[in-house]
């Protein structure tokens, strides 16, 4: 493991790309092995998405959506592992938040524009206290455009796909490949078409494929740049 590195200011590190393609799990050693916070927003909005269901509330009818989410309150945590649990109005939702029911709504939820803004402020607020790496969809684009550092993740589809279904699996998860493809088939499509601010490269972001690569290589690319 690197030292951590010294730094005098708040330093941001932006890292995007879709579902499946390492984001979090690079961010979260990243941000481990330099001693930075790790802010994964996804969870933000799987938290509230969690919420949406257990309310029972039509994800169609924004009005309650936002509604709700005004009356929410989300908290991050770091773990000693680097991982991070997840506080919806004060219960660690960390497991809940992961399960396939919950991935199959959260681009919904995600893409209505006011919920966005008030996810982008709560992340704002977190990412201007202390030094962190953020993952996303539009962390390099919308949330902090002026990052230190950009880095957007991508990888084949199919390998995106493996990877998911992999990782429920090993969660205790049921779920079928199948299952696994149409929902982040799904997921691309909502993302990267939503009109408030959808999945895309930042212009300066440094892109990885890594379809071929390692956990480990990928975090050393990261790094070096970093560094």
């Amino acid at each position: 493991m690197r030292s951590k590195i010294p730094h005098q200011k708040v330093v941001i590190i932006a890292i995007d790309g879709p579902a499946g393609a390492g984001k979090s799990t690079i961010a979260r050693l990243v941000a481990q092995n330099i001693g930075f916070l790790y802010i994964d927003t996804g969870a933000m909005y799987r938290a509230l998405t969690l919420l949406v269901i257990k309310e029972k509330i039509d994800i169609a009818n924004e009005e309650q959506v936002i509604a709700l989410a005004k009356k929410s309150k989300i908290q991050l945590e770091n773990n000693d592992d680097g991982t991070i649990k997840v506080f919806l109005n004060g219960e660690n939702v960390s497991q809940d938040i992961r399960k396939p029911e919950i991935a199959k709504f959260v681009s919904l939820v995600a893409k209505i524009s006011r919920v966005r803004s008030q996810m982008v402020q709560l992340q704002r607020e977190m990412g201007q206290k202390t030094s962190c790496v953020l993952d996303g969809r539009d962390i390099g684009t919308v949330v902090f455009p002026n990052a230190d550092f950009k880095f957007f993740l991508e990888a084949d589809f199919q390998k995106r796909v493996n990877r998911r279904y992999k990782e429920l699996i090993q969660s205790g998860i049921k779920i079928t490949p199948e299952a696994v493809a149409g929902d982040l088939k799904n997921r691309d499509t909502i993302d990267s078409t939503r009109e408030c601010a959808p999945l895309k490269k930042a212009d300066d972001a440094i892109a990885i494929d890594t379809t071929d690569l390692t956990i480990e290589q990928v975090v050393e690319k990261v790094l070096s740049q970093i560094h």
